[in-house]
């Protein structure tokens, strides 16, 4: 199952990279980070298998290397049509009722391979027709309704129920393309979809996580006005037997403690993740730590513009909720007040969610920010260090952004919200025996008073800001040079590219 035509005839690649709302067809860090983890690895064949939303834009955002060998896209919801009758029917759907309770009640990897292994004895013919539209899928459905969610509207039951499912089939469903190693940089569908690949191929299964892709979800699903939640009623004490917001985390949950069993190494760009995937069921024996990383030489040697200018900061990052973007233009209002020349820039996309960035622009005119404030869109990052004095992150959720760590070999300095690896970043860990001291200022969340104000103390105090910016080039040179940490992948994917057939995963239940 899969969108769009391959890029060559599909052989044997060395690493599948599994990519869910990333790479090729989205900007931004993970897909930075994905595009220069395969140029510095020429020697190696990548196949990505792309989790797109159904009707999303494939436009490359990339150009894609030469080494990669094919490129198959899932439509995530969209499982295929199927046959509309099976044999056995009514048995298949006895043997998946109790699997598929579980993908909702805590379940893992015992769960996801039971509804896997009871799907596959019908490959090639099941799909939306059986699965979902079935009469013997509707009665599943009510049976689990009645025993858990019955205080929550049945509609919103059914639409809950259906979209998950269609979620689940679409990436049960497809095709998995041959590879010696699956390398998915998520948990959520592109580690459900590493699940399968494990359980058909027998191959081993390596996970990168940048953010924990559990704690975005419960973000998400917690601000999400669409999804239904059953109203405190009174003053019960119980919490009601079933709530569908929880529905959704049970099965990303399941997704990923499924993934965290099924793969051979689990690794994550800081020390601080490492706890958020042992809560989730990850194994310690498992866990390493592989850094983000740049190119030290490039950005050290970019130079400060020459002659007279206005101060000037700027967020770098796409025009979306996460980045918290209007936190940032309130942030400028209020620096406005403190530094009256500055000029304030975001550098990144604004077209992945209009609504957001027509909120922002509305935000702007509002404060009256329009001479000093511009959406400079998707341009070349490089050429605009030169003439900032600091990088802003208003983030709330962040891994462990490139931007800062772009910046701070250029030697300036960054203003972040307490996020990811925005700390130690600026900060330093445990690695530094001699702490380098700060290089730059971290604040709460969503809070424009503590990010102006820290904007302001470094640009009105030029030693400060120009200590604070050669202490990130010290801290980027010594820890995040990204040749380092290429040769830590390339030595993980030549180690699971020759290893043997793995054993087989633990029996279900």
């Amino acid at each position: 199952m899969g969108r769009g035509p391959a890029v060559k005839a599909q052989t044997e690649a060395d690493v599948c990279l599994v990519l869910e709302g990333t790479y090729p067809f989205v900007a931004g860090g993970v897909s930075h980070w994905t595009h220069e983890l395969m140029l510095a690895q020429p020697d190696l064949r990548f196949h990505l298998v792309c989790l797109v939303a159904p009707n999303a834009d494939l436009t490359p955002r990339y150009s894609v290397p030469p080494n990669v060998s094919g490129i198959t896209t899932i439509e995530v919801g969209r499982p295929p049509e199927g046959c509309c009758q099976v044999r056995c029917v009514r048995e298949l759907f006895e043997r998946l009722e109790a699997p598929l309770r579980k993908l909702f009640s805590g379940g893992g990897l015992d769960a996801v391979k039971e509804v896997l292994q009871q799907l596959g004895s019908h490959r090639g013919r099941l799909g939306k027709a059986v699965l979902l539209d079935s009469a013997e899928a509707w009665q599943v459905l009510l049976r689990l309704y009645h025993r858990a969610y019955h205080e929550s509207a049945f509609l919103d039951y059914f639409w809950t129920w259906r979209m998950i499912l269609s979620g689940f089939y679409s990436i049960a469903l497809a095709d998995v393309p041959p590879a010696r190693v699956y390398h998915p940089l998520s948990t959520g569908y592109a580690g459900l979809f590493a699940v399968r690949a494990r359980l058909v191929t027998g191959r081993p299964v390596l996970l990168t996580e940048h953010g924990i892709y559990t704690n975005e979800r419960r973000i998400e699903i917690a601000l999400a006005d669409w999804l239904y939640q059953a109203p405190c009623s009174g003053l019960r004490l119980q919490k009601p037997a079933g709530d569908l917001k929880d529905m959704w985390m049970e099965a990303f949950t399941c997704y990923s403690r499924a993934c965290y069993e099924a793969a051979s190494r689990i690794l994550t760009l800081y020390g601080g993740n490492q706890q958020f995937q042992l809560e989730d069921g990850a194994d310690a024996s498992k866990l390493g730590i592989i850094p983000n990383g740049v190119d030290y030489n490039r950005f050290s040697a970019l130079q400060p513009a020459e002659g007279e200018r206005p101060p000037a900061v700027a967020l770098i990052g796409r025009v979306v909720p996460v980045k918290d973007v209007k936190t940032y233009i309130r942030a400028i209002a209020i620096l406005r007040e403190l530094v009256p020349d500055v000029r304030a820039l975001v550098l990144g996309p604004t077209e992945e969610d209009p609504q957001y960035f027509a909120e922002c622009q509305a935000l702007v005119n509002h404060l009256a920010l329009q001479g000093c404030f511009t959406f400079a869109g998707r341009v070349p990052v490089a050429e605009h260090l030169p003439r900032l004095d600091v990088v802003v992150l208003t983030s709330i959720s962040e891994a462990q952004p490139l931007v800062v760590l772009e910046a701070g070999a250029a030697g300036i300095p960054s203003v972040v919200t307490d996020v990811g690896a925005c700390r130690e970043m600026i900060h330093g860990d445990s690695r530094e025996k001699l702490p380098l001291r700060a290089g730059g200022e971290v604040t709460p969340l969503a809070n424009p008073t503590a990010t102006a104000m820290a904007i302001a103390r470094l640009l009105k105090n030029r030693p400060y800001r120009e200590n604070a910016g050669q202490v990130m080039r010290e801290r980027v040179r010594a820890y995040y040079n990204k040749p380092e940490l290429d040769r830590a992948y390339r030595q993980l994917y030549k180690e699971w590219c020759a290893a043997g057939p793995l054993p087989p995963l633990p029996e279900a239940g």
